[in-house]
């Protein structure tokens, strides 16, 4: 059966809530060591599982070894001295306990466990490779590590206790749906999954995975609309009687290709610019430019997907088929030129989230 539910993430940059300058630096400090013990965790538990799940093919091994991944006070065979699962985790305990909450350790370990076991048959077969945390990865963390969450009215802020350390969120102009989500979830109406804190910049975010109800649409499962993605027109969308072409070449690759001419430009002429305190103000200019192509495809292509979702939904199609999407996606991986310049994957994405959101099916063909 379908799920009713679906889950959905939110960046909202959080500030620490303490009064004196030490205090607050003493707690970033804090999330920092957290940040990094989860780092060397994450790699630790990628290793010692790959290891668990391919010590049969270990053929250099003794011959009296045993192979079996079970604890041996259940299975005579056995080689582990508790469950699979539990390997990890009290590995990591020995290592880092005092150093970071065992709540976020025990998030790490479930998570890469769930990742692991649903690519081990791609490893095994070595068309893929084991993950690699970086320094910067966001730690996880459950619901029940957060606490007092509520509206403070003299902050204009959503407070709330992690771990005992107080943060504050910083919605800004807020465009988008977080406040209303802020403010679900503290009465109680949509439920917290397990979430992220990200270090990135100086500045620190709140990843936060809300379980939110689908949204009900009157669709017609029989009625289909079939969409076709290109770079010429982003999208281009037809029913039975009615067809939509969503965005232009002249908005989303011109525009695209005048953003990368001007970063070359910025580059090309910071030879000349004046260095005065180093390497900063020299790339002034093209630091600038730096991820405005990013946010400008990303935005153009938030907008053609809600526009396609909209249609469908205005035409009560329950049904989403992408025509021949992966031979347009095979010729893209072969011309540089397209690869470079059609961001078909971001633009599926979302089409895919928009359309689960909406309770569409959608076919990739």
């Amino acid at each position: 059966m379908e799920k009713s539910t679906l889950k959905l993430t939110k960046k909202i940059q959080v500030l620490i809530d303490l009064p004196t300058k030490e205090e607050k630096k003493e707690a970033i400090g804090k999330l920092y060591q957290w940040q990094n013990r989860c780092f060397k965790a994450a790699n630790l538990i990628v290793s010692h599982l790959y290891v668990q799940e391919m010590i049969k093919d270990f053929f250099y091994l003794s011959e009296g070894i045993r192979y079996k991944l079970a604890d041996e006070k259940k299975d005579e065979d056995g080689i582990l001295q508790c469950s699979r699962i539990n390997t990890t985790y009290r590995m990591m305990s020995d290592r880092f306990k005092g150093e970071i909450p065992m709540d976020i350790l025990s998030c790490l370990n479930t998570s890469l466990i769930a990742t692991f076991n649903k690519n081990k048959t791609e490893y095994w077969k070595g068309l893929r490779s084991l993950e690699n945390f970086k320094r910067d990865m966001a730690f996880p963390f459950g619901s029940r590590c957060m606490s007092r969450l509520s509206y403070t009215t003299n902050k204009k802020a959503f407070c709330f206790r992690l771990f005992s350390i107080p943060f504050k969120t910083y919605l800004g102009k807020d465009f988008t749906d977080k406040r209303k989500l802020l403010e679900r979830l503290e009465k109680g109406n949509i439920k917290l999954c397990t979430s992220h804190i990200q270090l990135k910049d100086g500045k620190i975010f709140w990843l936060a995975v809300f379980e939110i109800e689908k949204e009900k649409h009157r669709l017609m499962p029989e009625k289909i609309a079939e969409a076709s993605l290109s770079l010429e027109y982003p999208i281009v969308v037809k029913t039975d009687k009615t067809r939509l072409t969503i965005g232009t070449r002249e908005e989303f690759l011109y525009r695209r290709l005048a953003i990368q001419a001007a970063r070359k430009r910025a580059q090309t002429a910071a030879t000349y610019c004046k260095a005065g305190k180093g390497r900063k103000r020299k790339l002034k200019a093209v630091d600038k430019f730096r991820n405005t192509e990013t946010n400008y495809i990303s935005q153009r292509i938030h907008v053609y997907s809600r526009k396609l979702i909209d249609f469908c939904i205005k035409h009560q199609a329950g049904t989403l088929i992408l025509l021949n999407q992966e031979d347009k996606i095979g010729i893209a991986k072969e011309e540089e030129f397209v690869l470079r310049n059609w961001s078909y994957y971001e633009l599926m994405t979302k089409i895919r989230y928009k359309a689960e959101k909406a309770g569409i099916e959608l076919i990739v063909g």
